[in-house]
């Protein structure tokens, strides 16, 4: 049902006063704390077929674009407007690879309508705790080349390539998220080539530290590393885009299985529009790599960001059960396989 004019306020005492303020018998209140996009769904839809919405003053700076978000109604695959929201437990579970080659991971192994059946095989068991699975394509955008390519030792792939699996993405409810691998170029400049796909409500990024070369290094001769400056120059961009187009909480991933590769972590931005995660993408003995993921998980900024893990088909022994990867502390809400 329409309403004429919806109000919003942070209080019952707050509620008082709408009298005052030209509240008129019959008009909806709506009682909001905290972020207004974490409202009740049934409150969302209210605000978006309101002719008119009031907030009363009171609320934070942030209030005016998030109530643009849920009036614009773009929503996450599967729901909400915030990408792990309290009360609605969300876990991705994502094939990682290229479009164009099986050699970069299990993506590449078929085209994204076959992705999608074998994405949902996997996925399968990993609400088991609860959560509600969104099946994702994680899709490297630009590769660490071993060929200087300009100087950049980064090859891009062609949007066009990229494509298809955005739009099938979409049309199955599923969410992507965009792997950089930069070389010597700066994560923001690549990040801004994909831009029309970022601006997509369903499109997330990803930064791999590993991949990132200081000039005149070389892949493969030593782990990449990235300073919290370099990433919070991706956050502010990506954040803007979200706030622009009135977007939901959008996704950020950061790769990190050595501490090197991340340098000043703690002081990476998670402003609201973003959610931050560190994904543990190491490789090898189960033991190896709970070892790995206790010392990443238990520096003091731990609590700064979301968690993920990352199951290599072919270089991990033993591959983690789902049971494993649900039974690890904090519990991963981003599971990637490669």
């Amino acid at each position: 049902m329409i309403q004429r004019r919806v109000w919003l306020v942070a209080d019952n005492e707050q509620a008082k006063q709408l009298p005052a303020l030209g509240y008129q018998t019959g008009e909806r209140v709506i009682v909001a704390t905290g972020d207004l996009r974490s409202l009740p769904f049934e409150a969302r839809e209210m605000i978006s077929y309101a002719s008119e919405v009031e907030v009363v003053p009171g609320f934070g700076e942030d209030a005016a674009w998030q109530l643009e978000v849920i009036r614009r109604g773009h929503q996450i695959p599967g729901g909400g407007l915030l990408m792990f929201e309290s009360g609605f437990d969300r876990r991705l579970v994502a094939l990682y690879g290229h479009p164009s080659t099986s050699g970069l991971g299990v993506l590449g192994e078929q085209g994204p309508a076959r992705g999608v059946e074998r994405l949902r095989s996997i996925a399968d068991g990993y609400g088991a705790d609860g959560s509600v699975v969104l099946p994702t394509f994680e899709i490297i955008a630009t590769v660490a080349s071993a060929d200087a390519g300009g100087g950049a030792y980064s090859a891009m792939t062609a949007r066009d390539a990229i494509r298809p699996w955005i739009e099938t993405a979409a049309a199955n409810d599923m969410y992507v998220v965009l792997d950089l691998q930069s070389g010597r170029t700066d994560f923001l400049t690549q990040a801004k080539v994909y831009e029309e796909f970022l601006r997509l409500p369903h499109v997330g990024l990803a930064l791999d530290p590993e991949w990132r070369l200081k000039p005149h290094q070389v892949h493969l001769e030593q782990v990449g590393t990235v300073d919290a400056a370099e990433i919070n120059q991706v956050v502010a961009w990506l954040a803007g885009i979200v706030r622009e187009d009135a977007l939901p909480q959008k996704l950020l991933i950061v790769h990190q299985f050595k501490y090197s590769m991340i340098t000043n972590r703690g002081q990476i931005e998670t402003p609201p529009e973003l959610a931050v995660l560190i994904q543990m993408d190491g490789q090898g003995s189960m033991r190896a790599k709970y070892a790995t993921w206790d010392a990443l998980t238990s520096e003091p900024d731990a609590d700064h960001f979301h968690w993920g893990w990352k199951n290599f088909y072919n270089k991990d022994h033993p591959n983690a059960t789902t049971e494993q990867v649900l039974e690890l502390t904090p519990t991963p809400e981003f599971v990637s396989f490669q």
